[in-house]
Order: C-alpha cells, then structure tokens, then sequence
C-alpha cells in the first residue's frame, strides 16, 4: 500500500500532533503511528507541564532553571526558543479546551517540582498528558485534509538525490508500502525500552532515531539519558512511575526506618535534579543495606488522593494505599536528552527531514533535562516544525559540534563472534547493569563490544536486501540506539547529568564541555 501527502508525520504524542495543527490548512497530512495513536510518552507524562505564566515567574527564571538543570550543556538559543515560546502555546491549549486544573480564584493552578524555583507546573491531576493529547487530537480530527495510519510502523526513510522525500512502512496487516511527501517529520518519542528497568511504554523503542541514523543523518548527546528516580518497586507488578509532582507537593524519600535522607546528598532535598536523586536513592540503598521509600503519610490524606487520583488507583492495584503505606522506589530509564541533531526549527542534517520532540537533539535539555519541560520541547518544537515544513526550502542551521571517532567501531580484539544473536531482554539487561546509572569503563567496552558485533550483523543483512518482520525490525531500533548509547557513554570520560563515570566521577570543562555527534 502507498500513500502521498503533502506532509508525512511519523508518530502521534505532542510533537507531532502539534505540528499536524500548525498544518492543517497548508496541504493533505499523512500521520503514521506504531499502534493506538493514544499509546505514546505523552499518554504516560503524569506531572505537567512547565511554562513561565505565574505572577512570580518569567521566561529569564526559566530559562536559569533549564541552564542549572543542564549541567553545562544547553544551547541557550534553544532555552530561549522554548522559555519565551512556551507560555504562549500553553495559553492556546486553555483556548483551544484544556482542562487544566484550577485555584481558587479560577486560574491555573502550578506546581512545584524538582529544580523549579518557583511554582510553574500546570496540571490535570496526575493525567496532564492524556489531556493535552485529546484537546490536540479533537483539533487535528477536525480537519478533513488529514489521513492516520494506525499500528503501521515506520522502517526507512525515502532519500532520493540527497532528499528524505517520505518512508517505507510495514501496514497493520504486515504489508509493505511507502508514503511519499514533500516533507516528514519523525515525532516518534522515546527509547527507554532499550533498558531493563524503565517508565517508558512498550512502543518507546528509538525507532526514528534508527531510522535517521540508517539514512545518514546526525544524531547527537546519545550518552545523556535520564533515570527517573521514583519508579514504584513492587515485586509481581510493572514498573509505574510515581510523578515529581509528589514531591513537589511534600512528599518525602526515606529509609526503612522512616528517616528522610536526601540533604545528605544535595541541598535542595527531595527536590534536587533527577540524577542526583537517582543516585542518591541507590547510595543510601547501599549504606542502610535496605530498600528506599517514598512517604506521604505526614500529607492529608484525602487531599493525596484527590491531587493523586490515577497515582493513587494504580497503587491500590498493587496492594497500597498511595496516603498512608511506604511506597518502595528506584530509579529508571525515563527520557533521552540526546537523539537526531536539529536545528531550531526542526531541520535535520538531511533535506526534508525534519525532527521534533523526544526524538530530537535541539540541545535544549544539556546534559539533564529539567522536570516538565518536556511536554513544553515537544508543543514548542512541533508547532516551530510544523510551520518550517509548510515553508520555503532552506538548509538546516546546525549548531557545530564535534564529530564523533569511529575508534569503538567493529569487534574488540580477542572477543569471539556471538553464536547467536541477542534477545530483546538481553539487550535490555546488558543496558541496564553496563550502561545504567552508574557507569565505568571496563563494563561500558566489553557492552560496546556485544552491540558493535549485533550492529554489524544487523547491517550486513539489511544491506543484502534481506526483509525484517515487524519484531525484527523492533529488536533491530534496539540494537541501533544500544550501540549509539553505549559508544558515546564510552567516549565521554567525563561525569556529566545523566552521564555518570565511576572512574570519570568529576565534571571535565576543558575537554569535554561540548557537544559531539556521530553518523553513518
């Protein structure tokens, strides 16, 4: 089956929603998603989003937070661009019907989270995402110029003399088939499945980061990835995030004992940047030889559970009362700072390639993405693609970064070929304890060295033409955006956000204050 528009998107969270209304009246769209357009990062984004609108707040105070946050590492055009944009696409979403909650005087009510200096987190309970995504789906169902592809995934972009002009895809009945346009966005979230341990659901597999990356593109930042620190651990049950915005309402980590920790480890409390949380939870695990908890029981308890109620639903489904009982968390994979290098407008290395969202390199998070933003990056950057795609063609505006060395390239010396190749758990597993939270050198090159060895494989058959069903074709974005992780973790010697080196523990300004990008 072959489709044209004007316009192809692949994905179907914030991002590509976004920029689906900003072009709805320029051309016929063609929106591509995985599965169920509802199943994506932004369904699951519980806390809120972020945007300067209070009386105590400005776009200069957000942006210091995002710098802070980034740990030395944003583009501070792209802070900008997000931190001046963002209340005004947040404004147009109360317009356009979203139901954010309200105080008392009928505002929007903010809330505090981690690393925000001020109250500045707008919110629908705990479901803020799902929300935004029904007030931007109502929009794009509105218009008729508009066509979804449902449970059809994305396996290759079209490049013809030097230009993405659409993407190969496998329909939901395993069909091939193409759609063709005069410009394609990939808006397709996230990678957390490619750990053991993560917030992110079943479709976050890295898909339009492989996907750019087959096709040439650049991809940069791949060794920044965020661990969220309150993931509810409860043996039998999957990982369930527990939202920042329990503790930006009060809620308090602690030891076995009930004891708080968390200025032991950094000023701010519970509410220090997410790898300092992150790691801190898994100091303490080791120093009281115990687990950690999260604590709401000094909150009112009617007042958790009605600020809380699906947090709250989904506790119970697992034997506890989110008010009253210790809740056992730890860290987990929760979001990709690095991904597919754009400009400012969306523009990839490739012509007619555009990016936005989670899937995107725009620099705007450095080395550590600030709690909430990032609903914001993907309604800001989608509406910014969108428009840029409806326009004149230009050249991509990059920003310079250094070219990553093809040193940890092919198999390491002595290392014998894999008699079989690796399973999608144990690539996770191999992720999870080599290229975690906590990283060193000898783990980081002997992962390096598996997934360099299931990355060529995989690229000899692809180049001899040989066909992936629609599980090859998963495991093969896992094996893609494994491998771009594991090397640039392996290459920055550093400590850095997310990044954390054991044998690196400290920043390295002089040598390592940069960005660096890899490609084909």
């Amino acid at each position: 089956m072959d489709v044209r528009g004007d316009f192809i998107i692949v994905g179907s969270g914030i991002a590509g929603l976004r920029a689906a209304v900003e072009m709805a009246t320029a051309g016929d769209i063609v929106i591509i998603t995985k599965a169920d357009p509802s199943e994506s990062n932004t369904e699951y984004a519980q806390g809120g989003i972020a945007a300067a609108i209070g009386p105590d707040d400005s776009p200069e105070l957000h942006a210091r937070d995002t710098i802070a946050a980034g740990d030395g590492l944003c583009d501070e055009r792209a802070v900008r661009v997000l931190c001046e944009e963002g209340p005004r696409y947040t404004r147009e979403l109360v317009e356009w019907g979203a139901r954010f909650d309200r105080d008392d005087e009928g505002r929007p009510a903010l809330a505090s989270e981690g690393a925000h200096r001020v109250r500045r987190v707008l919110h629908a309970a705990d479901a803020t995402g799902r929300e935004i995504g029904r007030v931007l789906w109502e929009r794009v169902s509105s218009t008729t110029r508009i066509r979804v592809l449902q449970n059809t995934l994305a396996v290759g972009a079209i490049v013809e003399d030097n230009r993405c002009v659409g993407v190969r895809f496998i329909g939901d009945r395993g069909e091939p088939g193409e759609a063709r346009g005069r410009a394609t966005l990939l808006a397709t979230g996230g990678a957390g499945q490619v750990f053991a341990q993560t917030t992110n659901p079943e479709v976050a597999t890295g898909d339009g980061i492989a996907l750019a990356y087959r096709a040439g593109a650049r991809v940069a930042d791949m060794e920044f990835v965020q661990f969220h620190p309150t993931v509810l651990e409860v043996e039998g049950a999957p990982r369930f995030l527990l939202s920042e915005a329990l503790r930006g309402e009060g809620a308090r980590l602690v030891t076995a004992t009930g004891e708080p920790f968390m200025t032991r480890y950094h000023p701010s409390g519970d509410l220090a940047p997410r790898d300092i949380v992150s790691r801190s939870i898994v100091l303490e695990s080791q120093r009281t030889s115990g687990p950690i908890f999260l604590s709401l029981r000094h909150m009112d308890a009617d007042e958790v559970r009605r600020r809380f109620p699906m947090i709250a639903a989904t506790c119970l489904k697992a034997g506890l009362d989110l008010a009253r009982d210790l809740l056992p968390v730890g860290p987990a994979a929760h979001y990709l700072m690095g991904g597919v290098e754009t400009d400012l407008d969306g523009r990839t290395s490739i012509p007619g390639l555009f990016a936005a969202g989670e899937v995107a390199c725009t620099r705007v998070h450095g080395a550590n993405r600030l709690a909430s933003n990032s609903l914001l990056e993907g309604l800001v950057f989608g509406a910014r693609s969108g428009t840029a795609m409806t326009g004149s063609r230009r050249e991509p505006d990059l920003p310079p970064a250094v070219e990553g060395s093809g040193v940890f390239a092919g198999q390491s010396p002595g290392r014998k070929p894999l008699p079989t190749p690796l399973h999608e758990p144990e690539i996770r597993e191999l992720m999870w304890t080599s290229v975690g939270l906590f990283r060193e050198g000898a783990g980081l090159a002997d992962a390096v060295a598996v997934l360099n060895q299931e990355q060529a494989v995989l690229d000899d058959h692809l180049t001899a033409g040989a066909g992936l069903d629609r599980e090859g074709w998963r495991r093969a974005s896992m094996v893609t955006v494994a491998t771009l992780i594991a090397r640039a973790a392996l290459r920055r010697e550093e400590s850095r956000g997310g990044h954390f080196r054991t044998d690196f523990p400290a920043h390295d300004d002089l040598k390592w204050k940069v960005h660096i990008s890899d490609h084909r």
